[in-house]
């Protein structure tokens, strides 16, 4: 979802913007297929719980991307390329979470970790880039432009962030 969400900004394709909130539920139906697979399946606690916080990790980023796309919509901003730095990011974070999700059959955690290190390091380029951009963004004078974007980058940042848990829980 979040490289759909990079694409769509990108582009600025307002239809494909607003098939996130499809993707949103399917999301939703499949994680309540997982949870229900989870509760049926024979591992220890220990694995279980792992699971679980990783299924409601990528739940929360699913719920953010759906919450950005809300934003923009109802705040009527349509050009998002000014936010394609932080999209960018924010793709190549997903992606390299996947990647470390995809590298658990082979338990090695040499392949796994640096993909983790790398959403940690990209979390601290958003935050970075979120806080540049908002300081650009106070020296305007028309409040309510203000105050719409500056929603926007919180929503941008809480989609880092949910993407960094879900690192962590990987880690």
């Amino acid at each position: 979802m979040v490289e759909e969400l990079y694409q769509a900004c990108v582009d600025e394709d307002k239809n494909r913007l607003a098939s996130l909130s499809t993707a949103a539920m399917q999301a939703r139906k499949l994680k309540a297929k997982n949870m229900g697979q989870l509760l049926d399946v024979f591992i220890t606690p220990y694995d279980k719980e792992s699971i679980y916080r990783m299924i409601t990790q990528l739940d929360w980023v699913t719920l953010s991307v759906k919450h950005f796309v809300l934003e923009t919509d109802l705040y009527d901003i349509h050009e998002l390329a000014e936010y394609e730095p932080i999209l960018r990011t924010l793709a190549t974070m997903a992606i390299a979470l996947e990647k470390g999700i995809a590298s658990l059959p082979s338990k090695t955690l040499g392949i796994i970790a640096p993909k983790i290190d790398q959403v940690h390091d990209l979390y601290d380029e958003v935050v970075e880039t979120c806080a540049k951009t908002t300081a650009t963004l106070l020296a305007q004078d028309d409040i309510k432009h203000i105050i719409r974007h500056k929603d926007i980058l919180l929503q941008l940042k809480e989609i880092a962030k949910r993407l960094h848990i879900s690192a962590n829980t990987l880690e």
